[in-house]
């Protein structure tokens, strides 16, 4: 498999409150965690400059399998530990999403791993029922909001996208994440729905999105991307392995948000 390197740096208008992400989008290579961990590994080689956050795909180590019997692992398993290598390897948070089995049940549950091996994860709230998700997987039930470098990350996982009560921010968070299994056939949706979540929730917003064919015959076009608190595009990568390298700015954001403070606005419910 081959790739190329993308690197984008959004302009500074400020030094401070800076938050450099590095996003992998790669082919996946179906239930082979192994190979993928190898592979993945690679890339991150070939980028030994540091960062503050690496984020894999949906299932990084699988491909979006509906097999969870053959294929899931126990919390601090295999992938587990290799997500740690990593973290500690170039002392930043790895996320990704894992098929894992906890308490007799199967999850699709997304890894939040430091750089010092601990980790706090989040279970995928909507499952795809179309995929047969749903019949396979349990769904979670709480949103999870992490800190980095006195940023609030919420990380979410594919099908969320789609639920924007869910992704809603209520919390003040800086940085909304989805990592996903995104098909290229529904690609209009994943880019006008990211935008849109940006837009709202006045937050970046990244889509970081599997590229390449799985063994079911669906092909990702990635699209890969990030959008800043007003909806722009600040990069993508599509039809290809790529690395997406950025620098967040935090300052800006609240110069934003300040000036037009439509998050006050917000109507006041709870489900």
């Amino acid at each position: 498999m081959r790739y190329k390197p993308i690197f984008v740096l959004i302009p500074h208008l400020y030094f401070m409150n800076t938050l450099h992400v590095r996003l992998l989008q790669t082919d996946l290579v179906w239930e082979n965690p192994n190979a993928n961990h190898q592979h993945i590994q690679a890339l991150l080689e070939a980028t030994p400059s540091s960062c503050d956050l690496i984020v894999l795909p949906e299932m990084f180590s699988t491909g979006f399998s509906m097999n969870p019997i053959n294929v899931a692992e126990e919390m601090g398993g295999t992938s587990m530990q290799w997500m740690a290598d990593q973290a500690n390897k170039y002392q930043s948070v790895v996320v990704g999403s894992l098929v894992i089995h906890a308490q007799g049940q199967y999850y699709n549950r997304l890894i939040w791993m430091s750089a010092d091996g601990t980790y706090q994860y989040y279970d995928k709230k909507h499952l795809f029922a179309m995929a047969g998700e749903a019949d396979h997987y349990q769904a979670g039930k709480q949103q999870l909001l992490v800190e980095l470098k006195g940023w609030k990350v919420m990380p979410l996982i594919c099908y969320d996208l789609r639920f924007p009560v869910w992704s809603r921010n209520t919390m003040d968070y800086d940085l909304l994440l989805y990592v996903a299994n995104w098909p290229d056939k529904r690609k209009m949706h994943w880019q006008t729905l990211l935008a849109a979540r940006a837009i709202e929730n006045q937050a970046y917003t990244i889509g970081l999105n599997r590229c390449g064919s799985d063994a079911n015959g669906l092909y990702y076009s990635g699209d890969t991307a990030v959008y800043d608190y007003g909806g722009e595009l600040l990069g993508r990568i599509s039809h290809q392995e790529g690395i997406l390298d950025l620098k967040l700015n935090k300052a800006a954001q609240q110069d934003y948000r300040n000036k037009l403070p439509f998050l006050q606005d917000r109507d006041n419910f709870s489900f």
